[in-house]
């Protein structure tokens, strides 16, 4: 069986971690679900990673619903959170209904995922008692890079109390966790104290009850930039270069195919 919304509520009472990585295809999903991750966040970061483009503004709910209906068929216990792209919400209550029910219904994912604290409450109330389980995501928000004028660190100075009240207006909307992202440590350890329901870092330091990262960004796949808060786990992109200059290596000198590999 998946994990559940509850589940998450659960881990955090008894103090388990939670582990969150992006997947955006069937076989990335495999990989981290027969692993054990707690939960797949097929991210509007599919922008950069899958589909080379700049940000994640350009990503339309076409293209997460492709992605995240080859996830859901590659998964097995993981939750699956579809997150919602640019303007799939921000234009009203009415179209973030059915753009997110759209998402659950077509993909067959668990919850989504909605950036906006103060300013998103009410949709995020209004989904939830449409039956949608709705993840959080405060602090840096990609999806308004052109208003912050790049990735930034927030919630310094003055900014510290607005993320405090983004934090507590999620959770009062009724979102099931939140995503803290690139603030300051002690803050998202006052805010992970503070909230009865998970808070999920990235770039947040150590005290957030679980952690995310971009599965390209942590196994060394994405070699575009390096954020600090990315550890890199492993450098697949580095063992596959290697591996295509082999093949490309030993067809020009005729040692592939050999017998071996030959009918």
């Amino acid at each position: 069986m998946p994990v559940t919304t509850a589940d998450f509520i659960e881990k955090k009472r008894k103090g388990e971690k939670i582990t969150v990585l992006t997947a955006y295809d069937y076989l990335t999903a495999r990989i981290v679900d027969s692993a054990g991750v707690d939960a797949i966040l097929v991210g509007d970061s599919l922008g950069m990673v899958a589909l080379g483009y700049k940000s994640t503004i350009p990503v339309t709910m076409e293209e997460m619903i492709h992605h995240t209906k080859a996830v859901v068929r590659g998964r097995r216990n993981a939750m699956v959170i579809f997150d919602m792209p640019f303007l799939s919400y921000q234009t009203g209550i009415r179209d973030a209904i059915l753009n997110a029910g759209r998402a659950l219904k077509e993909t067959g994912c668990d919850a989504v995922k909605i950036e906006g604290g103060v300013e998103q409450a009410e949709t995020i109330r209004a989904l939830v008692n449409s039956g949608i389980p709705v993840m959080g995501h405060v602090g840096l928000q990609p999806q308004s890079v052109n208003v912050y004028g790049g990735y930034k660190l927030r919630g310094r100075g003055e900014e510290r109390k607005r993320i405090i009240e983004d934090a507590k207006a999620v959770e009062e909307a009724g979102a099931f966790a939140v995503v803290l992202e690139k603030i300051p440590a002690e803050l998202a350890k006052e805010i992970t104290e503070m909230l009865r329901i998970p808070t999920i870092g990235i770039g947040a330091g150590k005290y957030c009850d679980g952690q995310v990262l971009v599965f390209q960004d942590m196994v060394g796949l994405f070699e575009d930039f390096k954020p600090k808060f990315v550890k890199r786990y492993a450098e697949l992109g580095k063992l596959a270069r290697e591996a295509v200059e082999r093949f490309i290596e030993e067809v020009k000198s005729g040692k592939f195919p050999d017998e071996e590999h030959s009918y």
